[in-house]
C-alpha cells in the first residue's frame, strides 16, 4: 500500500532534481534569516550560491545537538514566532529542552509524512488506532494521531500509561491497529494475560507501528506472535520532525524507506565527518529540504545505520536506512526517553552526602526497561542513620522522575565500591539484550 504514488515512486532523476530545488531553497532561507547558520557559513566562506549539485552538499557545515540547545529556546527559528502554529521539545544534557516549531504547513507536511508512515505498515481508512504514543511536548502522540486522521482512520489518544485501562479499551472498542514503543506493547500483553485476556484472541488489533527505542528481531518475533499482528518499525526524531523521518513497508520489513522529498540522508565516518557510500555503516545525518520553522543543516542523529538503495518490493524508489542498531553518544533511550548519563550525574551532585562516583544499571523486567542508580555516599552519611539514607533515596528518585519523567530504583553504596578505571568510567552497564 503507498499513500502518494506520485511522490513515492519517483524515478531517481525525477527526485534528485526535485531534492536539489528544495536544497537550494532552503539553504538560501536558513542564510538569510537564521543568525546562526549565517555565521557557520561565514566562516568557511560558503555562500549559498556555491551549492550546484547534491553533491555540494558536504560544503555545508553540520549541525550537532550542543547547536541546537546553546540556541534555546527559539534562536534556530527561520520565521517569527507569529507564524509558528505549535512548539515541541525532547529533552537535551543540560537540564534545558531541544525546542523545535511548526508552521501551519509544516504540521500539514507532518501529517502527510505520517500518513505515508501508517500506510506503509498497511493501516488504512478502515481501521481503528490506538495511539499509545505520548501526548504533549513529545513528538510521538500527536504525530501518529494527525497521520492516523488524515487517511481516515479512527483515532483513540489514549495517550501512554494507566495500562489496565488501556486494556479495557482494547478489548471493548476493538481496535485493528497500535501505535506504541515496542517495549509497552509487550508490557500491555503482560497485563492483559495477567487479567485473564489473551491478546491473540481477544483483541482484534492485526498491525502495529512501533518506534522511539531500539528494538530487535527477537522483539518483533515476541510482539508478532503474542499478538498475532504484523510489528512494523517506524523511526523519526524531534530535531528533524519526529515520528514520519522513515518507515518499514508489510510488504518487504527488510529496512525503512526514507522520503527522500523531504530528507537527504547521508552516511558519514563518525570521526571523520567524510560521507560514506551506500552499504557502508556509519553515523546517520539529516538535512531538511521542506520544514519551515525549523530546518535543520545536516544534523548529525549519532545514530549508526547504513543505506540501502535497491529497489524495493513496494514499489518505492526511496533508499532505505537499515534498523538503527547503537549511537555515537552515551544517551540512553528508556522506554521512548532520551536519557542522558551528564544529566543524572548533574541530579546527583545538588544532593548533600552523595559522590561523584556512580553507575548506571539498565535492564529490562516484565517487557519494560529499567533503570537503577547506584552512588556512593560519603563516609559520614554511610555512618548516619538509616533514615537519613531512606530520604536520600527519595529525593533521587524523585528528581529524576521531575527531570525526565521516567521512574528509576536507587541504590546507595558505601564509599569506594563503585569500580574505578584509569580511562573513561564505565558509567553505564546495560543488561537489556538488543
Amino acid at each position: 500500500m503507498i499513500w502518494n504514488e506520485e511522490f513515492e515512486t519517483l524515478p531517481r532523476e525525477a527526485l534528485e532534481s526535485l531534492q536539489l530545488k528544495r536544497l537550494k531553497a532552503t539553504v538560501d532561507r536558513v542564510y538569510a534569516t537564521v543568525p546562526f547558520y549565517k555565521k557557520k557559513f561565514d566562516e568557511t566562506g560558503l555562500k549559498p550560491s556555491h551549492i550546484k549539485t547534491l553533491k555540494d552538499l558536504r560544503l555545508l557545515p553540520f549541525t550537532v545537538k550542543t547547536d541546537l540547545r546553546d540556541n534555546y529556546p527559539f534562536g534556530l527559528f527561520s520565521v517569527p514566532m507569529e507564524s509558528v502554529v505549535r512548539v515541541h521539545a525532547s529533552s537535551g544534557t543540560t537540564g534545558k529542552p531541544i525546542v523545535v516549531g511548526y508552521t501551519r504547513r509544516d504540521i500539514d507536511t507532518w501529517a502527510e509524512l505520517m500518513a505515508r508512515t501508517l500506510t506503509a505498515a498497511g493501516i488504512h481508512k478502515g481501521d481503528i488506532v490506538h495511539n499509545s504514543y505520548g501526548y504533549g511536548l513529545f513528538t510521538g502522540g500527536l504525530g501518529a494521531h494527525y497521520g492516523a486522521e488524515r487517511i481516515g482512520a479512527s483515532v483513540i489518544p489514549i495517550s501512554g500509561g494507566n495500562t489496565k485501562r488501556q486494556i479495557m479499551i482494547m478489548k471493548d472498542f476493538g481496535p485493528t491497529a497500535i501505535t506504541c514503543t515496542p517495549s509497552y506493547a509487550l508490557h500491555l500483553a503482560d497485563v492483559a494475560r495477567d487479567m485473564g485476556i489473551d491478546p491473540a484472541k481477544d483483541f482484534k488489533i492485526r498491525v502495529g507501528c512501533f518506534g522511539a527505542e531500539p528494538w530487535s528481531e527477537k522483539m518483533r518475533e515476541q510482539i508478532e506472535k503474542i499478538f498475532n499482528i504484523d510489528a512494523v518499525d517506524i523511526f523519526g526524531l524531534t530535531e528533524v520532525i519526529g515520528p514520519g523521518v522513515s518507515s518499514e513497508c508489510i510488504e518487504a520489513k527488510k529496512g525503512l524507506h526514507i522520503f527522500e522529498d523531504h530528507f537527504i540522508p547521508e552516511i558519514i565516518d563518525p570521526t571523520t565527518g567524510e560521507p560514506l557510500p551506500y552499504g557502508e555503516k556509519g553515523e546517520l545525518v539529516f538535512t531538511s529540504i521542506t520544514k519551515e520553522a525549523f530546518p535543520v543543516i545536516r544534523y548529525r542523529t549519532r545514530d549508526l545505520s547504513c543505506l540501502n538503495p535497491e529497489l524495493c518490493v513496494c514499489g518505492r524508489t526511496f533508499v532505505r536506512m537499515e534498523r538503527i542498531t547503537g549511537r555515537t553518544d552515551d544517551m540512553l533511550i528508556i522506554r521512548g526517553v532520551n536519557v542522558f548519563p551528564s544529566q543524572i550525574e548533574s541530579a546527583l551532585m545538588q544532593i548533600d552526602g552523595l559522590e561523584p562516583h556512580y553507575q548506571l544499571i539498565v535492564d529490562r523486567k516484565n517487557n519494560l526497561d529499567t533503570i537503577e542508580v547506584q552512588v556512593e555516599v560519603n563516609e559520614k552519611i554511610f555512618s548516619d542513620e538509616v533514615k537519613r539514607l531512606e530520604e536520600i533515596e527519595k529525593r533521587v528518585v524523585h528528581d529524576i522522575k521531575e527531570m525526565f519523567g521516567v521512574s528509576c530504583k536507587c541504590t546507595l553504596v558505601e564509599p569506594k565500591t563503585i569500580q574505578r578505571s584509569e580511562g573513561k568510567a564505565k558509567r553505564v552497564i546495560d543488561k537489556r539484550e538488543l
